[in-house]
């Protein structure tokens, strides 16, 4: 006895349209735009821009570590003179050569986010920050390391 043939599946239509009858929807974003970008990594990224500015002009900033951390005194800058002064919240911090480490310059997000407003003021505060630390590493005054200083 023959068998009947099972019917063959259909084969999947081309969706031409959504379901509201609107078009098929299209990228949220150009492909060269980063969306997935973390208010952190961006921070990350005005850190090293500073870094890489000031590396031209100094290149033993080369050994240097530089370094984010979200709030002071959790992480590898938290020493014996971690807290300096309990009246302020410093914006960063640099730390020498020691226990097989580099000199480490370190930054803190939260306090410079929460003085700025904007990513340009941010990214000010950022560099200002950053050249003091180095200039503090170097024995220099920040106009020293940085002409512009201030001056932005």
């Amino acid at each position: 006895m023959d068998r009947p043939v099972p019917p063959r599946p259909p084969e999947p239509r081309l969706r031409r349209r959504d379901r509201h009858g609107r078009g098929m929807r299209g990228p949220i974003a150009p492909p060269q735009v980063p969306l997935s970008v973390t208010r952190a990594e961006a921070f990350v990224d005005l850190v090293y821009d500073s870094r890489d500015r000031l590396e031209r002009r100094w290149p033993q900033l080369s050994q240097v570590d530089f370094l984010v951390l979200e709030v002071p005194g959790f992480g590898p800058d938290d020493g014996p003179d971690a807290t300096e002064d309990a009246e302020t919240v410093p914006l960063g911090r640099m730390l020498p050569a020691a226990g097989g480490y580099r000199d480490r310059i370190v930054i803190y997000r939260r306090p410079v986010e929460i003085r700025t407003k904007g990513r340009d003021e941010r990214a000010m505060l950022v560099h200002e920050v950053v050249v003091e630390q180095v200039a503090e590493l170097l024995g220099l005054a920040p106009e020293s390391v940085d002409p512009r200083y201030g001056q932005e």
